[in-house]
């Protein structure tokens, strides 16, 4: 049984080249670097403007290899549904934008699978705490606000999985 060698690294979606991080990465293993850079722009169009992570695993016997791509981090996938280059450096004075609740929920929907949270409650609970830090609000409003109005049941009609 061959040993399959795994790469893990955060490319820019669509926008993968042979350059670092990839190429120092992937040339000690002897393959095809533009083959790889290919599948990758290929798996990641979706995602262009933000970070994806993606892993490579890699046969080092035969060169084969087969590429996983994982789902954006939730401050990326913020950043796109607010059309913005990046989060606030000074979120408790600067905010960047504004979500209304169902794009939360959209976010979370994409996210759920790699949160901690057990319920859809939880994982929109958990990118508000991502807002917080970013600088974004939630309906016009602090998203730890929000997260209340959530615990108390204001949204409960919007949480029906």
């Amino acid at each position: 049984m061959v040993e399959m060698k795994t790469v893990e690294l955060l490319v820019a979606g669509g926008q993968a080249t042979a350059g670092p991080p990839l190429g120092p990465a992937l040339g000690p293993l002897g393959l095809n670097i533009m083959a790889v850079v290919n599948k990758i722009n290929e798996l990641t169009k979706d995602y262009a403007g933000m970070k994806v992570p993606v892993k490579i695993s890699v046969n080092p016997e035969d060169k084969t290899f087969e590429v996983t791509v994982g789902t954006p981090t939730s401050s990326a996938l913020l950043v796109a549904e607010l059309k913005v280059e990046k989060g606030s450096g000074t979120p408790n004075s600067a905010k960047i934008g504004d979500l209304s609740v169902e794009q939360i929920i959209r976010i979370a929907k994409i996210k759920r699978p790699e949160l901690l949270a057990k319920t859809l409650k939880g994982a929109a609970k958990e990118l508000m705490g991502t807002c917080v830090s970013m600088g974004v609000t939630v309906e016009g409003k602090d998203p730890r606000e929000v997260q209340k109005e959530i615990d108390n049941g204001q949204y409960d009609a919007m949480f029906k999985e």
